[in-house]
């Protein structure tokens, strides 16, 4: 099949952003809009224009309420006439959703991990994957309850999948959807492998455990890296494999 969505990409590249967020816009009378992007007239303009010659909008699916993915929610709707906001949390939301609801032709299906109330959107055999996949690098990990567990279990529920491309929130379109996501999955158990053996060699404190780890981390992503790093910290005092706080301050 040849997927019926387009890519436009906000002008707000950053180390956390990549070459900007992507805004995904999917079929037609009416066009669905996945994650509306930062607050950028330019950028909003041309998702509107999009829309319209698509045939208006039938509604506007958030994947997690970070604001470089929802900031622009506000003037979409504007510019579109009100179409219905669908997510789990955002505040400007008119529809709250949860796991395996429909939107419109779409249907979520949670992924937790970056973002509590992360989820995607599956449309036949497209997944739109916020940050939960990217399409260059990986993503960091909040050290919520079940987060990285979660994250893991949902990666393997899309890999259960027959899908033929990834939309993510960030970089490039994944046509390799199965390598992507086993490199995914392998790259968190290669972090947490390592993680292991440094705690078993003795190693603590945050940043001697990032300088391990993490090592191959640009400066500019050290503080996600961070985050990331509690995330793992957190499965394995979970699973009860982790005893005394590896990164408190000594007495």
């Amino acid at each position: 099949m040849t997927a019926d969505v387009l890519r436009i990409r906000a002008d707000n590249p950053g180390p956390y952003t990549l070459s900007g967020t992507n805004t995904w816009v999917a079929g037609r009378d009416p066009a669905w809009v996945v994650d509306p992007g930062p607050a950028l007239d330019a950028h909003l303009d041309a998702v509107a224009a999009e829309v319209r010659k698509r045939g208006g909008a039938g509604g506007i699916a958030i994947t997690h309420d970070h604001p470089d993915h929802v900031e622009g929610v506000a003037g979409l709707v504007e510019r579109l006439d009100g179409p219905p906001v669908y997510a789990v949390r955002y505040e400007g939301a008119t529809e709250r959703i949860g796991d395996g609801d429909a939107v419109g032709p779409l249907r979520a299906m949670a992924l937790p991990g970056h973002a509590p109330d992360h989820v995607v959107f599956l449309w036949e055999r497209v997944c739109f994957a916020g940050d939960a996949v990217l399409g260059e690098g990986s993503v960091f990990i909040a050290p919520d309850p079940g987060g990285l567990k979660g994250y893991l279990d949902g990666l393997r529920r899309l890999r259960a999948l027959d899908l033929e491309l990834i939309c993510p929130g960030h970089g490039p379109e994944i046509h390799d959807v199965a390598g992507k996501l086993d490199e995914y999955v392998a790259h968190r158990l290669d972090r947490e492998r390592r993680l292991v053996a440094a705690l078993d060699a003795g190693v603590r404190g945050e940043a001697a455990l990032l300088d391990a780890v993490w090592d191959d981390v640009p400066a500019a992503l050290r503080g996600a890296a961070a985050v990331t790093l509690a995330a793992h910290l957190a499965k394995l005092r979970e699973e009860g494999r982790l005893g005394e706080d590896p990164v408190a301050d000594p007495p």
